[in-house]
């Protein structure tokens, strides 16, 4: 549809000809571009980075912007600075960044429901790992844990050093050092919620699984049980926390 001569303009007729503004900053770009050049020259963990003034010179910006964009990328454990060598790339570190910034009080309970499923998530998924890595030895360590475990009980309340002694061996078994890091790096929040009084709760237990008698499945059952049982097993930890409040 023709538009008439004496028709005025209006904002909606300019927009299809404008573009988005770019709203990141310096530092933002040069980031960006700082790692599309890492990829761009394939390089690896232990590769040089371009010292400050010839990045500087190269992009066109100032020391201080190069500086802050470096900054970011140590922060991410992206880079690392060497003696005699300047900054070198570095192999990233997928919990670095969690790990600064994992402060469990000032998480809140969402969070913290997360951080629980997460972990409910991971050991029931733990299972064919640890029947695959597990050790004599291994086993008899998890025996010397469990020995003097409470009975069961009505309102079952587990014994903070056990569960972290009984759970962090598992970890352990599998033998994958990034899962035992992650469980190492959210002991402080399940420490905090220990604290918290809210483990004192009064529950109606739909199936009590002890760690004896995950133990005993791992000597004598298969994957399959295992998910299952660890899954009651930490229903109850986990119903106790956050169900009915």
């Amino acid at each position: 549809m023709k538009k008439p001569k004496n028709a005025q303009n209006t904002s909606f007729d300019f927009f299809p000809q404008l573009d988005p503004v770019d709203t990141s900053s310096l530092p933002d770009k040069v980031e960006i571009k700082l790692i599309r050049y890492f990829l761009d020259n394939d390089m690896k963990p232990g590769d040089a980075i371009p010292k400050e003034l010839d990045l500087a010179e190269s992009l066109e910006v100032s020391r201080t912007v190069i500086r802050e964009a470096l900054l970011r990328l140590r922060l991410t454990g992206l880079i690392e600075s060497k003696k005699k060598r300047g900054a070198i790339l570095a192999n990233p570190d997928l919990l670095s960044l969690l790990q600064r910034t994992l402060y469990p009080t000032m998480m809140d309970v969402h969070t913290l429901r997360d951080i629980f499923e997460m972990r409910l998530v991971m050991e029931i998924g733990m299972a064919d790992l640890i029947f695959y890595r597990v050790k004599p030895e291994d086993i008899q360590e998890l025996e010397k844990i469990v020995k003097h475990e409470p009975k069961k009980s009505k309102s079952y309340i587990f014994n903070i050093e056990q569960e972290v002694s009984f759970h962090s061996k598992l970890y352990e078994i599998t033998g994958n050092e990034t899962l035992k890091r992650f469980q190492q790096m959210l002991l402080p929040v399940f420490q905090y919620v220990h604290n918290s009084g809210i483990l004192t709760k009064e529950i109606e237990v739909k199936r009590y699984v002890s760690h004896q008698q995950l133990v005993d499945l791992i000597k004598k059952g298969n994957p399959a049980e295992f998910r299952e049982s660890m899954r009651y097993h930490l229903q109850n930890h986990f119903q106790r926390l956050f169900e009915s409040r």
